[in-house]
């Protein structure tokens, strides 16, 4: 009788239809390669925006509260805080700037906070600076709305989902308006962030320092 029930137990088991795992979209699985699915915990995000060229460096410094709602960007002359849901006059050019700052920091996840923009078909191509193969996505914004209507970003992404360069052709023209990579990537509490973004002459690097990322 015993083994009978455990044999009925196996079939019953056996039988059960198992849980089908989400289908992730290709924004999602690049998103996550970086550490979206952390994002939920985040409760600070601390960091510094850089842009060195040559012998002259421009730098702030961010932080962004995004469960409050608030953020403070601190450079020398000043320093302004303010809440992403209500920008005022006095906090437009500081919210231009973050939105700025921060798309650069956490591009991977505005491929899934941008639901207005479109992903394009996936190819295999040669990237442009490190001319290694790799896929090819581009993101396209709509003409109206935003800060940057109609842009365009060609993404160059590895087997893993992990983006190492980038193409900017602003309103979506054919020539590019900027190239560069994604390199440096450090892990800040399951965050994954390209530290420095460097273009193919050398001479010119975006990149982050002082990041913080602190979790509930």
């Amino acid at each position: 009788m015993y083994r009978l029930l455990i044999v009925c137990l196996l079939i019953l088991s056996s039988c059960k239809k198992e849980t089908p795992q989400k289908e992730y979209t290709l924004a999602e699985k690049i998103a996550n390669a970086h550490g979206f699915e952390n994002w939920d915990k985040v409760k600070e995000f601390h960091f510094s925006f850089n842009v060195d060229k040559d012998s002259s460096h421009f730098g702030r410094s961010w932080i962004w509260k995004p469960k409050a709602n608030e953020v403070t960007m601190l450079t020398k002359k000043d320093t302004i805080t303010y809440k992403t849901f209500k920008i005022e006059q006095e906090s437009l050019e500081a919210d231009r700037a973050f939105v700025n700052d921060k798309y650069w920091a956490l591009f991977p996840f505005q491929l899934v906070w941008d639901t207005s923009a479109t992903l394009g078909e996936t190819s295999k191509t040669e990237a442009p600076i490190s001319k290694k193969e790799l896929n090819k996505v581009t993101l396209t914004y709509p003409v109206k709305g935003g800060y940057t209507p109609g842009d365009a970003y060609d993404i160059y992404y590895d087997d893993t989902y992990t983006i190492k360069e980038w193409t900017f052709r602003e309103a979506n023209a054919k020539e590019p308006s900027m190239t560069n990579t994604f390199e440096n990537y450090k892990d800040f509490n399951g965050i994954s962030i390209a530290q420095d973004h460097k273009k193919a002459d050398g001479n010119w690097n975006l990149n982050f320092t002082n990041i913080k990322v602190i979790t509930e």
